[in-house]
């Protein structure tokens, strides 16, 4: 297990890229499925996740090269319409494979994936939408197993706008029988940038990035060339270090209208946010105020930047409140920031962070993605060396995060322990 020694603080310059998106790159992947012709995606981070997605895809039939950022998918034997546990157990996202095989094959089993740090993060969305597509469910010593003849077009109501469970319906209905619509359909940028692949293998799909979403099935879907739209966690990421990091860096790869909130509450902070045609500049605030995010389904505050932003209110002059509205175990990062000074009380799902006389390196150690991602803001804001452990964590979402850091001035260094 690596770590990450960090010596504060930094000061950053520069100009950083975000990597592809893994949100969209993932769901894209396992949208190869639906087709026996060649697929191309290129702009594909170089991660864990997408390492393990290939493993799955490659288990299942598919021969993938995956060279400078670029993914090949051609179809070299009979599908195997199977992910065994050993496979879905690396990675949530894996339960993407049931809406593809499922369309396609008529058949899927896979491993029901386990827990995560993070929360539970259940699939009962996704396998009452099939059922409702005319597909039989069944459970067999921890696999979900589901059937159909032909899936039928349907209206689903989903009772959240889950991301999972709206690319997994988009994906079986592309094939299915007849209409379906999704009410209550996921929104964010990923979603919509799944809907243009599908479209172009040949789909018909409207209203994606909607609440809306209509999918009317065809007979076959061909192959597809396409570029994933670049991380705007990521690229959210770096925009809050530089506000908390007295630094001024711009940020190519970020849209602003995928990271509109997270803009306006950079500016209600003191930072400058600065649209350019293919970047965003941001400029720290000289005196960082506390504002106040409470998280949701996009476009409110991503969960995603939560613990990056618990960690820039922890230099904050006075006192806000940060309230996690989508996963019930999603504070396990204050704990380690305290352990750096920080000042953060937690109750339920609400942390108030107040003012601290400074942050100091600490050994600390990584939960989960996004808070091993506040962790190295934090050190580097703060006064000494800190020694981050697990970040394998980090290393699932974010490509070459020490490199990058290191190009922008900051004193980051990986061992390998």
């Amino acid at each position: 297990m690596d770590s990450f020694v960090i010596e504060g603080p930094a000061k950053l310059s520069g100009q950083v890229r975000a990597s592809g998106a893994k949100n969209a790159a993932l769901p894209e992947l396992f949208a190869t499925l639906l087709t026996d012709e060649k697929c191309e995606i290129s702009n594909v981070p170089e991660l864990a996740d997408i390492k393990s997605t290939l493993g799955i895809l490659s288990y299942c039939g598919k021969r993938c090269s995956f060279f400078a950022n670029k993914v090949s998918c051609l179809e070299q034997a009979d599908i195997k319409t199977e992910a065994p546990y050993d496979m879905v157990r690396k990675m949530r996202a894996s339960v993407l494979i049931a809406g593809p095989m499922l369309a396609r094959f008529g058949h899927v089993k896979f491993a029901m994936p386990g827990g995560c740090a993070i929360g539970v993060r259940p699939i009962d969305i996704h396998l009452s939408a099939f059922s409702k597509m005319g597909a039989e469910v069944s459970f067999q010593g921890g696999d979900v197993i589901l059937k159909s003849k032909k899936l039928k077009g349907a209206k689903i109501n989903f009772k959240f706008p889950s991301v999972g469970a709206t690319e997994n319906v988009m994906m079986a209905a592309c094939l299915a029988d007849g209409e379906s619509v999704i009410r209550n359909a996921a929104r964010e940028p990923e979603i919509e940038d799944l809907a243009t692949v599908l479209n172009k293998m040949g789909a018909n799909i409207l209203g994606a990035g909607s609440e809306i979403i209509k999918i009317n099935g065809v007979k076959k879907l061909s192959g597809f060339s396409h570029e994933v739209i670049s991380d705007r966690i990521e690229a959210g990421t770096f925009m809050i270090a530089a506000s908390a990091l007295n630094s001024e860096i711009a940020v190519y790869g970020a849209r602003k209208e995928h990271l509109g909130i997270l803009c306006r509450k950079l500016i209600l902070s003191g930072a400058e946010i600065h649209n350019g045609r293919d970047h965003i500049l941001v400029r720290a605030p000289q005196k960082i105020k506390p504002v106040s995010i409470y998280t949701g389904p996009y476009p409110l505050f991503p969960t995603d930047l939560q613990a990056q932003w618990m960690a820039y209110m922890s230099l904050a002059q006075g006192t806000c409140k940060i309230k996690e509205n989508i996963f019930e175990n999603r504070f396990m990062h204050a704990a380690e920031l305290m352990r750096m000074g920080a000042k953060i009380e937690l109750k339920g799902n609400v942390a108030n962070v107040s003012s601290s006389k400074g942050l100091i390196g600490a050994p600390v150690m990584a939960s989960d993605l996004r808070a091993g991602a506040a962790l190295i803001i934090a050190a580097m804001a703060a006064n000494g060396k800190s020694i981050i452990k697990r970040v394998y964590h980090i290393d699932r979402g974010y490509e070459k995060m020490e490199e990058k850091l290191f190009s922008l001035g900051a004193s980051i260094k990986r061992v390998k322990e």
